[in-house]
């Protein structure tokens, strides 16, 4: 291994430790050097496919966009997407493994991947100069230590450089700090060159004598304080801190007849909601109110309401039959415009049908109004997609011919039922094209298999002049340039970073030289 590691390790779950490593990635670069990002093992619903058509954790496909290099399933071997509350599939280097219990995965089959996740880090360590190693959750967990596969087993195996994050937003900082490294062994303790803290709001003098009290406690420097950074175009990496209601205005919808109102859409949290990045992008246009609903009344007077991808698409459909919500969308959907992605393409049709059990062995039928039938099937279809829509208008509005982009991960196979329309016809190196989606004859509901769909500025723009059109609403005199501000975003994450932390420091600690900056401190 040429490759020297560097890593961000947690005193629990959301401190920041993705964000930062992905600033750090962006700062490694800016400084010249050759740097990828590495997580072991990650658990998250929130996953990106690499250009070989592999899964990954979303989380290190933003860090490698941080670092200006193409996402590798190598970055992160291992990946656990939750099936339960106890149980979770496992993908290892992109392709599903197994699916286990928690007990089973711990105390059975972890040290089965060791050599997986070795291998893939030599791969990235043979090809850099630097590697941005990320923790998960606790580096502390006593009772999972034995077989944790992602902290400080893996600083040894990488022989990194740790930093030990604790987040003052959630209070108790200085406690966690030291409670964290009072908890591990001594040799571990050894791995952690320094502590830093983050999501500081106020004023930091404040702050100090605390922070020299804990360096004096735990004989390590405090190698900085970064602040709180509000409107960040950054994905969180899993869904335990999604927000369900108010993403934008932070308020329930009321009538209006504003013909300058913002365009309302409800997105569904199912409860094993994937890929919520997916919305992102719209959420962000000023135009748009974006709201994660969970009730039939949180989407009262809604103008879209979007279905979005699944873990586990029959439980979420029985969801939301249990709760009303079938009821609400199919009333809805009467006069107003329904939109489903990937799992929530396959709950808007007619029938799915799992003969293998892969997420629910069985058929149910599904909200029907889209003309397709899903049969879920062993093999993860995971790919990068491109190509066209299929029609010149979308919610019966004109609009321009338009490409189209995103990515593929699904288990089920849908065909086309009698009458039904494709949304997209999309792009394979065979030059032969390959239908996808449906839209419904009225033109009001559409799906597709495209996550990601909504990331691409020339679509959403259509998108959401479409509907608004439909609605009789306003043009909208403002749009947003997703790709530039999410570039932005990326620059102004690193920069505060840098301007917050020791990099002279951080760098030596990888036996790496730092540049200072103009405006460096």
């Amino acid at each position: 291994m040429s490759a020297r590691g560097l890593m961000v390790l947690g005193t629990s779950s959301h401190v920041g430790k993705s964000l930062l490593t992905a600033a750090l990635c962006r700062i490694f670069a800016q400084q010249g050097y050759r740097v990828a990002p590495f997580k072991a093992q990650n658990m998250s619903l929130n996953s990106a496919v690499t250009p070989e058509g592999l899964e990954i954790g979303r989380a290190q496909a933003l860090q490698a966009e941080a670092a200006g290099i193409l996402p590798s399933v190598h970055m992160n071997p291992i990946l656990l997407k939750p099936c339960s509350d106890s149980s979770s599939q496992v993908v290892v280097r992109g392709k599903i493994w197994d699916k286990l219990t928690a007990s089973d995965y711990h105390l059975r089959r972890v040290d089965e991947l060791i050599s997986v996740v070795r291998e893939s880090y030599q791969t990235l360590a043979e090809q850099n100069d630097v590697i941005i190693l990320e923790g998960a959750g606790s580096p502390a967990e006593i009772n999972l230590k034995k077989n944790d596969i992602v902290n400080m087993r893996m600083a040894e195996m990488a022989d990194a450089a740790c930093i030990l994050v604790g987040d003052i937003d959630r209070g108790g900082v200085f406690a966690s700090l030291l409670g964290t490294i009072e908890l591990l062994d001594a040799q571990e303790q050894q791995r952690i060159f320094g502590v830093l803290i983050n999501k500081f709001r106020g004023d930091v003098s404040l702050l100090m004598p605390g922070v020299r009290m804990i360096e004096e406690h735990i004989d390590k420097p405090c190698i900085g304080v970064v602040p709180y950074i509000s409107h960040l175009a950054l994905e969180e990496e899993d869904s335990v801190g999604l927000p369900v209601l108010g993403s934008n205005d932070g308020a329930t919808w009321t009538p209006s007849t504003d013909a300058a109102r913002p365009l309302r859409i409800a997105v569904i949290a199912l409860p094993s909601f994937s890929n919520f990045t997916d919305f992102d992008a719209l959420r962000a246009e000023p135009s748009v109110s974006l709201h994660l609903c969970r009730t039939a009344e949180e989407l009262a007077h809604a103008d879209i309401l979007i279905v979005p991808g699944s873990k586990q698409t029959v439980d979420d459909l029985h969801w939301m039959r249990a709760n009303g919500l079938d009821r609400a969308l199919l009333h809805h959907a009467r006069n107003g415009l329904v939109v489903g992605i990937c799992g929530g393409m396959q709950i808007l049709g007619e029938e799915i049908v799992d003969p293998l059990g892969m997420e629910s062995a069985g058929s149910i039928k599904g909200l029907g109004l889209l003309a397709i039938h899903t049969t879920m099937q062993p093999q993860k279809t995971t790919r990068i997609s491109s190509g066209r829509l299929a029609m010149t208008s979308l919610f019966g509005q004109p609009i321009a011919s338009q490409r189209i982009h995103g990515y593929e991960i699904h288990i089920g196979e849908t065909r086309y039922l009698d009458g039904a329309k494709p949304f997209a016809e999309l792009e394979r190196e065979s030059s032969q094209s390959l239908r996808d989606g449906c839209i419904a004859t009225n033109g009001r509901v559409f799906g597709s298999y495209l996550h990601g769909l909504f990331d691409d500025d020339s679509f959403r723009h259509a998108f959401i002049s479409a509907a608004r059109a439909f609605y009789a609403l306003a043009p909208t005199t403002q749009l947003n340039n997703w790709r530039q501000q999410r570039e932005e975003s990326l620059d102004r994450l690193a920069d505060t970073v840098r301007d917050s932390l020791d990099m002279t420091q951080i760098f030596s600690w990888v036996g790496l030289t730092y540049t200072p900056h103009n405006n460096d401190k």
